[in-house]
């Protein structure tokens, strides 16, 4: 039998919550499957451990993590601790540590969803976002604090190898949907060093796919799009920054937060590479036992499928659908379902 070991690191807030919704799913999968077994090791990394600790991941703790198959996120941030603080404390260094600079977020309307949107049924998409360097490379300071004359940078930072790999991978995948077709999201009109290599680089790479089609868009005319235009889109590439509030759009056009997944993907695999929803730890909602599982589901699944486990992937993602369409909604989809309703229909669905 196929054996893979799971960091599971609920976190903050919901995230302790759908984790343990998302590890009760994959135990029954794994047991109606009698394939494939997961052995989980529960990280307490979070907002509370650092107040009681000082730091989120202890001395060691990625050589720890990088000993396993697979990480299973939650959310982190915590009203009490700045959100630079908890961002930079726990899940940046986990996919910096780990050269995860592929961040890859698909977006549907699942069965028995409704879209916010007017022809939303067409949405389809799968965002690819930098996740490395970019906007979020921690490049820069801050000097004379509190003083009139205080200065502070934030550098963006976009180097060649970063730049190429991540274009490879979203026209990789684009190449293996049935569209074909590639958005490169940009702001080069207005960021003229960086964002022209962005650009630069991207039809470099383009001709090594000539059956890819390819259109290139400014990022604020990329929102319009989505809007407007849903079925016009397939696979699209973004920076750091942009990509992260493009997918977050892409998941409220579908729905609610609480539908989407993320892989956090070092696709050479000398990492293990990690997996999350994107919604994040919602403390105006933790504790009370309303918060969608089903984006960690989807989650779940993308770990699957990355694992090799493509025949469960598919069976846990069927399951998904059949409760969606059933309209067993949490009250982010409309309804009235709890955290443990949706959960269980799921595992008897599987």
């Amino acid at each position: 039998m196929r054996e893979y070991t799971i960091a599971a690191i609920p976190g903050d807030g919901i995230g302790t919550e759908v984790i343990a919704a998302g590890l009760k799913a994959l135990e029954v999968l794994a047991g109606r499957d009698r394939g494939f077994k997961l052995k989980v090791e529960h990280f307490p990394w979070s907002s509370d451990y650092y107040k009681k600790h000082g730091h989120y991941i202890p001395d060691g703790g990625l050589d720890k993590l990088k000993k396993f198959d697979a990480i299973f996120f939650g959310a982190v941030g915590a009203p009490d601790v700045p959100d630079h603080v908890s961002l930079w404390g726990l899940r940046l260094p986990i996919c910096q540590g780990f050269d995860q600079y592929a961040n890859v977020r698909p977006a549907r309307v699942l069965p028995g969803v409704t879209s916010p949107l007017k022809g939303g049924d067409k949405i389809d998409w799968v965002i690819i976002r930098e996740n490395s360097e970019g906007e979020y490379s921690g490049s820069g300071g801050r000097v004379h604090k509190g003083l009139p004359e205080e200065l502070a940078t934030e550098t963006s930072v976009f180097t060649r190898n970063g730049v190429a790999r991540i274009h490879r991978f979203a026209f990789e995948l684009a190449r293996k949907r049935s569209r074909k077709h590639l958005t490169l999201v940009t702001k080069s009109n207005a960021q003229r060093h960086g964002m022209v290599m962005w650009d630069e680089i991207f039809y470099e790479v383009a001709k090594d796919f000539p059956e890819v089609e390819t259109q290139r868009i400014l990022v604020d005319a990329m929102t319009t799009l989505m809007v407007g235009k849903p079925w016009s889109l397939d696979v699209a590439v973004a920076t750091n920054l942009h990509a992260d509030i493009l997918s977050d759009l892409a998941a409220a056009l579908s729905g609610s937060l609480g539908i989407a997944p993320t892989a956090n993907l070092n696709p050479e695999r000398k990492f293990p590479s990690m997996f999350e929803p994107i919604h994040g730890s919602a403390f105006d909602i933790t504790g009370k036992g309303i918060a969608n599982p089903i984006a960690t589901f989807w989650t779940a699944v993308m770990m699957l499928e990355h694992l090799g486990e493509k025949e469960a992937g598919a069976r846990l993602m069927k399951a998904i659908e059949t409760v969606t369409a059933k309209k067993i909604h949490t009250p982010d989809l409309g309804g009235e379902a709890t955290t443990e309703i949706v959960t269980s229909a799921v595992c008897d669905a599987i």
